[in-house]
């Protein structure tokens, strides 16, 4: 068994199973994550499956052997020996150069104290039933509702006709307040030079005819 052939044989098992455990060493753990946001809230992220190692040194199962065994057409004995060597080397190799990468799933690594944990491949996806999900912005979503506001900005609830009649009433209602205004000053206006400058007033009325009669003195005086 190599590095690449145990890769694929954790990715093909992880797929329809939330555990693999690689006896001696650790387990390997699917979680299933809901729908998360991000943007500061303005984008919906689908749900995903995460795969995170939990370092178990007396973990035991039988799934690695049995899927190896069955996919080489070998005795389960035989096969257990070929895993059990290949994880054996495997811790090794962890162990000291405190790195395994295992192509298609992400990287094994170890700290000082050998203590070892996983870090996933930024593509890795092991999640069949969210294929096809892309994360939704709802920018978008409220830009359209912005332009249809902009285009259409009478209620919805109002028909165009209905709209334009107030606005109508309410010009030809400052039209005949505006009329009225400068009737009632010029009125005002007429008044008073009527007291003060009542000659004037007189030549605005009359003509030369009618002021000769009005101003001719009554011989009966």
């Amino acid at each position: 068994m190599d590095i690449d052939l145990f890769s694929d044989i954790v990715k093909s098992l992880i797929l329809d199973n939330d555990e693999v455990t690689l006896p001696g060493l650790g387990t390997f753990v699917s979680e299933l994550m809901p729908s998360t946001f991000s943007d500061k809230g303005y984008t919906i992220n689908p749900p995903y499956r995460r795969l995170s190692f939990r370092q178990r040194s007396g973990s035991s199962d039988s799934l690695l052997v049995d899927f190896y065994s069955k996919t080489n057409d070998i005795d389960p004995d035989k096969a257990a020996e070929i895993v059990g060597d290949f994880l054996e080397g495997l811790k090794e190799t962890l162990s000291s150069k405190k790195l395994v990468v295992l192509p298609g799933l992400g990287r094994l690594r170890a700290t000082k104290e050998n203590a070892f944990f996983f870090i996933a491949d930024e593509d890795l996806d092991i999640f069949p039933d969210g294929f096809g999900l892309e994360p939704v912005s709802l920018k978008a979503h409220e830009e359209t509702q912005e332009a249809l506001a902009a285009e259409d900005p009478a209620p919805a609830a109002e028909s165009p006709s209905s709209a334009v009649k107030p606005k109508k009433s309410g010009r030809f209602l400052k039209i005949v307040l505006g009329v009225a205004g400068c009737l009632i000053l010029a009125l005002a206006l007429f008044v008073i030079l009527s007291r003060l400058a009542p000659d004037f007033v007189d030549h605005l009325l009359y003509n030369k005819e009618e002021l000769m009669i009005i101003n001719y003195p009554d011989p009966n005086v």
